[in-house]
């Protein structure tokens, strides 16, 4: 009773590993060989591994540079997309109700998408904005992750997680798109 006994299922957060293990001094960069892509990928889930903690850093602190430099379009784009998931989701889940609508007032219809097509190209700089501070920080991770060499402790660490003792938020997304297995 003394002791704490692990939960099999348990989550761990990785580790913030350093900045010079991450990004400088003993980093080490090459690009990999588009011809083996089955090393490729090897190298990127390994890194997407060690280096979770890093990435959702990184991910936050762009997010927020580009909320700093646009705070206005994060906000309007952030909403933007807000409407037009919730328009989407609404006529998908009432589709019946949605072609009644347009069959009893084809006028309001007709200037319902003139106006919505209009709202969203108004908001379009917006948009791209927040597409831009959303994609950003996915492009640099893979970016990050297919450049940076695995060294014997990533190899290592990623070892022990492939063999389920320790399991993180990276290693069960993994799991759960279908790489689990093809590590190493």
């Amino acid at each position: 009773m003394g002791s704490k006994s692990k939960i099999e299922g348990q989550v761990e957060i990785a580790p913030l590993r350093s900045l010079d293990d991450f990004l400088l001094e003993s980093a080490r960069f090459q690009i990999p060989n588009f011809k083996d892509l089955e090393k490729w990928g090897n190298r990127v889930t390994s890194n997407l591994l060690y280096y979770q903690t890093n990435y959702l850093l990184m991910s936050v602190i762009i997010v927020i540079c580009v909320g700093v430099l646009h705070p206005i379009k994060m906000a309007c784009g952030f909403l933007v997309t807000l409407v037009l998931f919730g328009v989407f989701v609404y006529i998908t889940n009432e589709r019946a109700a949605a072609a009644q609508f347009k069959r009893n007032h084809p006028i309001i219809s007709v200037l319902l998408i003139l106006i919505g097509g209009y709202f969203i190209t108004y908001m379009l700089r917006s948009l791209l904005v927040f597409m831009f501070g959303i994609i950003l920080p996915v492009v640099a991770t893979f970016a990050h992750a297919s450049l940076r060499l695995r060294n014997l402790k990533n190899k290592i660490v990623n070892k022990v997680e492939t063999l389920g003792l320790k399991r993180t938020p990276m290693g069960i997304f993994l799991e759960e798109i279908g790489l689990d297995g093809e590590l190493f």
